[in-house]
């Protein structure tokens, strides 16, 4: 069986917290430093859901191989045409196109929805994979945010890269002030 790239269902729960209980513990991608409960993780993903943004899994012999959402950048009304891209991988499934698939699954998805703009906030500027995965879908770096984390007994920085979606800045944006 193929990869499949769908919405996520509450079925997939499980796998989309122990995924990111492992990125926590382990990694650099997050800058939370205790895994979040299943629940909450349920309750971060009827946020996304409830706020109209897309929340999306790979999913291949039945397995959840990795997922990945959209979010407000900002709550302010005047970013409401701008995104944030997360995206968490397997360890087992790193390195296999998981995450090229998922994002660009992503993209087709806030360019359905008219979102204008979407930011990727990088983890660690040692985060080569994650920085090279999204230049090579477009992604342009804007900025590097020097130590502004500490996790794992050392400063981090944060690599700040934009995409524009669909009409970009070419027009005022359609979506509503919330």
């Amino acid at each position: 069986m193929s990869l499949a790239i769908r919405p996520s269902t509450e079925a997939d729960l499980p796998a989309i917290a122990a995924i990111y209980a492992h990125a926590v513990t382990h990694g650099t991608a997050s800058f939370e430093l205790d895994p979040p409960s299943e629940a909450e993780m349920a309750r971060r993903r009827s946020a996304i859901l409830e706020g109209g943004y897309p929340y999306l899994v790979a999913e291949k012999d039945g397995g959840i191989l990795g997922y990945a959402y959209a979010g407000a950048y900002r709550t302010r009304p005047a970013y409401r045409s701008t995104v944030e891209d997360s995206i968490y991988v397997a360890p087992s499934a790193q390195g296999q196109g998981v995450g090229r698939a998922l994002l660009a699954a992503l993209i087709r998805d806030c360019e359905a929805k008219d979102f204008r703009l979407m930011v990727a906030v990088i983890g660690d500027e040692n985060s080569h994979g994650s920085i090279g995965l999204h230049r090579s879908l477009g992604f342009e770096p804007v900025g590097i945010l020097k130590g502004i984390g500490y996790k794992h007994g050392r400063w981090l920085s944060t690599v700040l890269m934009q995409r524009s979606l669909g009409r970009g800045m070419t027009e005022p944006p359609t979506l509503p002030i919330p």
